[in-house]
């Protein structure tokens, strides 16, 4: 019987998964839409905005014809419209026409701010995002510029009541620029405005005045402590704060037009005999603004309705202007950083974009650890990590008895791949981010021999950090990661490097690093043809390139069968709910599995655990062409299956290295045009170094260290040959 009928069967006796990529973890929960991510991609300017004002702000039909005009603003201004929404238990990021409409007439949708978050996806419903959800989404996305009518605010009597907006304290703690008509007159401005200093903030009117806006009128009684004067003073504050690292956002208070304010003092007096309304009905809490819109709206014959649209149509020009500044100023800094500070490395030909950290692992000399009190042991220090999948089922395989040569992953950031490059004889182009710290000065000293002109250093941030525990046979008992910064490994900071992107002959991304900026590199290698290697890292990013149609610009991917399985479930495709265990079924399972991938990827290595490794790919003289293909065309496609080597408990040192070993030596074999056999195991040769060297890279790794030819060992098991239908 043939391998895809018998996976086939399988799937079916263990159960199909056919849950879209919602139930992936952390980004899986965000659908970008193509025009948002394609401009992106081209650090084009996107402008971000809510969706609250559909679905709670308006009445049908002024609702979804003011989201129209907004969104038809924002293009004419040169950006891209992204509305966030969230529909059917997803964020969408970006929404089309008919998305637009069902929210705008939908009756049960939920207003959804951060707190609400978690139930609505979880439950599957639709709503619309307030200024702190879609803040969150924005970020996320990877969009810096986020346009909105007013924000919310600290409550009139709010010192009593502690009712204080979440759109305050997700500006203290999410770096994006907010556009708004400063915040809305039925608040306590003043002290809103002191909260703001609280949360850091930075807080600017837009124009010459430093007047703070309440909404319908362009004055409050209050001042903004900065101001700019146009779009491109706006767009170096919001660089200079992307730039800081501080985690806080930008609020840009935007006047409304004067010939819209007249009506303010009667909108006003509108606003306070609601606001007593409200009071004396009984009305509280997130049923308050659109009760009092609706009531002012009615006191005032439609002119706060107009006004209302008016200031939110002026938001959004201003916006979009800000945004196309900010893009164009992107731009030319990334051309100065090409010229003044890259160009001198433009002849890598591997770029390897990834994490980076430091490692301490303490090692007990007892097999059971006793917490709550001091054990001995040994602890020491290494670079690029054990990281967090240390901790996963496949810790127990690395140390036991006889330590396969097998799932072994790239640790959690990619800096033993340029490590293990470089050794082989190449030199890679590294691209990370680190703190300025002692930690990141020990960690480039220690990669003095590799390009590291792409290492971002930043201050005010930490640099990657991992702390593993670990028993005397090499059980993790606690493991400890900070590794925030990765997210600073942003799709406007590599954009410096196009150059040296679009003219490599192979680039290498893992799983840490943004959705967005995953997005960016492979729209750079669909548009030059490059080739991408995609290391998912875990089961947990391994979604990434499938949220999109990113996936289908990457050439290579080095998935174990956990991480594969992620991919098709990302897809919607039918996936096991248990994993295998005999090899007869391992291989059957990763084979259905691979099928689909290879519809648009080239070739997948599959790392199989103790079962070895699965090369899949075109067909070419009775193996898989591992060789950079030159045109998308029909294949014959075929499996080959390599059997593990094995290395015994003894002569293990460290198995922190010995995925990106393997992945480098590959490569590096890849490159040099050596058939799939020697490719192969070239990379199980390397990794066999680095599990018995004290370095997660062995300082001994070079080409005669790993060529096949070269290198006495145990017989190569024979491997296994299978056509994938």
């Amino acid at each position: 019987m043939r391998m895809l009928k018998r996976a086939s069967a399988l799937l079916l006796r263990r159960g199909i998964t056919t849950y879209q990529s919602r139930l992936c973890r952390n980004d899986s929960l965000f659908r970008v839409h193509s025009s948002v991510s394609e401009a992106l991609a081209e650090n084009k300017p996107v402008i971000a905005l809510e969706s609250t004002i559909i679905t709670h702000g308006m009445p049908y039909p002024h609702n979804l014809s003011t989201a129209k005009e907004v969104e038809d603003i924002v293009r004419s201004e040169g950006a891209t419209p992204a509305t966030v929404g969230v529909i059917d238990g997803v964020v969408h990021v970006g929404l089309s026409s008919e998305e637009l409409d069902h929210l705008a007439r939908c009756k049960s949708s939920m207003k959804v701010s951060r707190r609400d978050l978690p139930y609505v996806v979880s439950k599957g419903l639709s709503g619309g995002t307030t200024v702190s959800a879609t803040m969150i989404a924005a970020h996320r996305a990877g969009i810096p510029v986020f346009v909105t009518g007013g924000i919310g605010g600290v409550h009139r009597d709010g010192e009593n009541s502690l009712d204080i907006s979440a759109d305050l304290t997700e500006l203290g703690r999410t770096p994006i620029a907010v556009v708004s008509a400063g915040v809305k007159s039925i608040l306590d401005i003043g002290r809103t405005l002191e909260y703001l200093e609280t949360q850091g903030v930075c807080v600017a009117t837009y124009g010459a005045s430093k007047n703070f806006p309440a909404f319908f009128s362009p004055q409050s009684g209050f001042t903004s402590p900065f101001h700019v004067f146009n779009p491109e003073e706006a767009a170096k504050l919001i660089a200079s704060t992307l730039s800081l690292g501080l985690q806080s956002g930008v609020l840009l208070a935007v006047p409304i037009p004067e010939k819209h304010a007249a009506a303010g003092k009667l909108i006003e007096e509108a606003v306070q005999a609601a606001v007593t309304e409200a009071s004396v009905k009984g009305i509280t809490g997130r049923d308050v603004t659109p009760f009092i819109l609706q009531k002012v709206n009615e006191l005032t014959e439609g002119k706060s309705l107009q006004a209302n649209i008016a200031l939110i149509h002026n938001n959004a020009k201003v916006g979009s202007q800000i945004a196309c500044a900010l893009s164009r100023q992107m731009s030319e800094r990334k051309c100065r950083g090409n010229t003044n500070r890259h160009g001198k490395h433009s002849d890598s030909d591997i770029v390897v974009i990834g994490g980076i950290n430091v490692d301490f692992i303490a090692k007990g000399k007892a097999e059971t650890l006793i917490f709550g009190q001091t054990n001995p042991g040994s602890v020491c220090q290494s670079f690029g990590g054990v990281g967090r999948n240390i901790a996963g089922v496949f810790l127990s395989d690395y140390v036991h008895a006889h330590v396969f040569i097998r799932t072994v992953k790239p640790i959690v950031p990619l800096i033993f791949l340029p490590d293990s490059l470089s050794r082989l004889g190449r030199s890679p182009l590294f691209i990370s981010a680190t703190g300025a710290d002692s930690h990141s000065e020990a960690v480039l000293h220690y990669c003095k021999h590799m390009n590291t002109s792409g290492v971002a250093r930043l201050e005010e941030q930490s640099t990657a950090t991992y702390c593993a525990v670990i028993t005397a046979s090499g059980e993790l008992s606690l493991g400890l990661g900070d590794m925030d910064i990765h997210q600073q490994i942003t799709a406007q900071y590599v954009s410096q490097f196009e150059k040296q992107l679009s003219s490599a002959t192979l680039v290498c991304l893992d799983g840490n690093i943004p959705v967005s900026t995953i997005d960016y590199v492979c729209s750079i290698a669909k548009k030059h043809n490059i080739n991408v290697w995609y290391e998912p890292t875990d089961s947990d990013k391994a979604c990434k390139p499938f949220l999109s149609d990113a996936w289908k610009s990457l050439s290579y991917s080095s998935p174990n069968l956990a991480e594969l399985r992620t991919m098709n479930k990302t897809l919607g495709l039918p996936t096991p709910e248990v994993l295998p265990s005999s090899v007869e079924e391992v291989l059957s399972v990763a084979v259905a599995l691979s099928r689909p991938l290879l519809e648009h990827i080239h070739c997948l290595v599959v790392t199989l655990g103790e079962s070895g490794v699965l090369v899949c790919g075109e067909h070419e003289a009775g193996s898989v062409n591992l060789q950079p293909r030159k045109q998308k065309k029909k294949r014959k496609l075929c499996a080959v299956h390599y059997p593990a080597l094995t290395v015994t408990s003894d002569e293990t040192m460290n198995v922190s290295g010995a995925g990106d070993s393997l992945a480098g030596a590959l490569m590096a074999g890849i490159l040099q045009q050596r058939d799939t056999d020697s490719c192969v195991r070239m990379g199980l040769l390397a990794a066999r170094l680095s599990l018995a060297s004290p370095h997660p890279i062995a300082p001994t790794l070079t080409f005669d260290s790993v060529d096949p030819n070269k290198v006495k060992t145990q017989e190569w098991p024979k491997p296994s040959f299978m056509w994938i239908d």
